[in-house]
């Protein structure tokens, strides 16, 4: 009797088998995109046909850098994977880590090579880009004059700063020659001393983009002294223009947006730091003068002429207090003196002289007032109330009581 195989140890044969065929290890297969869906894992699951056949691909999430496009039902596209057996179903299918679309399969080849080429060279290195000046006055553009890119440049620009002075070259982006015109205009706008020069199209296709990948565009932004800003196609459009350029934006109305300032915005922003800065400046004046009064009246209390001036005044209250005090003082004695003449007017000689008695007094002014003072032969003088008697003594008498 013959060996009885399981469904797995088959499955497991055949996936071997696979996988020793060297040929269908990197495999490219050219087909239309069927069945085509995006899993919430990241994974592409779709087939690929032609006129008399279907294979299952997938393209699993960490492939997905071999993607250059979004992939739809109906595309022409070019596969290139590996074919293997997938053992749980026992079903082959095409393993994908690059898609390209069919025809740009050669121009994205050399896009590839070309990119890389310059990155080598230090063209797309960080420390050669120009910061965009954040007030431009005369824009720059390279575009086509009729495309719609140049009308959402001009509207967006214009809208935010009506002042902006915006300088065309109108250059061919599409066909033959173009690279050489886009480069040509970057140069002469570089001569004509803009500000910041805009180089971009509108979007479609590779072929339609082509221009801005060609070394000859590439070189003329990266020599390029003004700021360039590359706005080729839409969002999902890279192209090496992007790269070199010192700011990629991903549409033409985007760059007008990157490039103007907003005008009236700023006249804003002034208008409100001008009112904050009075403000400021009121505060600070009001601040200043008090402390300015409060300096100023400490200075008048230590201000030499000042204390000198109150010094004097003291002075002179302290004179007129010493004068008021005096003459007070002196009518108080005055009082005091009136009043002791007058109980001492009793006791005057000259009272007693006038009322009948004398004075006598001898030769030497001694009053004489004792019999015991005189001898016969002295000589005296009596004071009388109407003058003086000068008279000599001739007998001393004692008085009879």
């Amino acid at each position: 009797m013959s060996n009885v195989y399981t469904v797995a140890q088959v499955n497991r044969y055949v996936k071997n088998m696979f996988v020793q065929d060297f040929f269908l290890r990197n495999i490219q297969v050219r087909g239309e995109i069927s069945n085509c869906k995006y899993h919430t894992s990241g994974h592409i699951y779709f087939s690929l046909k032609d006129e008399t056949g279907t294979i299952a691909c997938v393209m699993f999430a960490g492939q997905r850098r071999g993607l250059s496009f979004s992939m739809k039902n109906g595309d022409k596209v070019i596969v290139q994977g590996t074919v293997d057996v997938y053992e749980r179903d026992g079903r082959y299918q095409l393993y994908a880590r690059e898609i390209r679309l069919e025809g740009t399969g050669l121009l994205y080849e050399r896009y590839l090579a070309l990119k890389q080429e310059l990155e080598d060279m230090g063209m797309f290195a960080p420390e050669y880009k120009q910061s965009i000046p954040p007030y431009v006055r005369r824009l720059g553009v390279v575009t086509a004059p009729t495309g719609a890119a140049v009308q959402d440049i001009r509207n967006v620009s214009l809208r935010r700063n009506p002042y902006l002075q915006i300088i065309l070259y109108p250059a061919l982006v599409q066909g033959e020659g173009a690279a050489e015109s886009i480069a040509k205009g970057i140069r002469m706008l570089d001569a004509a001393g803009v500000d910041v020069i805009i180089a971009g199209r509108g979007g479609g296709s590779i072929e339609d983009l082509w221009a801005f990948n060609e070394e000859t565009v590439a070189r003329a932004i990266f020599e390029c002294r003004t700021p360039v800003i590359s706005a080729v196609g839409h969002e999902t459009d890279f192209t090496i223009a992007d790269f070199v350029a010192d700011l990629r934006a991903p549409t033409p109305s985007a760059a007008a947006e990157l490039a103007v300032f907003d005008y009236y915005a700023l006249q804003d922003r002034l208008e409100r730091q001008k009112e904050r800065l009075e403000r400021s400046m009121v505060s600070r004046v009001a601040i200043t003068r008090q402390n300015l009064s409060v300096r100023r009246e400490r200075l008048l209390r230590l201000n030499p002429e000042r204390k000198l001036f109150d010094n004097r005044q003291r002075l002179a209250d302290l004179q007129n207090e010493l004068e008021r005090s005096m003459k007070n003082l002196i009518r108080e004695r005055r009082y005091a003196l009136a009043a002791m003449l007058e109980r001492f007017e009793g006791l005057s000689p000259l009272k007693r002289l006038n009322q009948g008695f004398s004075y006598v007094e001898n030769e030497a002014g001694a009053n004489i007032s004792s019999i015991r003072k005189v001898r016969a032969g002295d000589r005296l003088k009596i004071t009388v109330s109407d003058g003086t008697i000068d008279t000599v003594v001739t007998q001393v008498r004692e008085k009879e009581l």
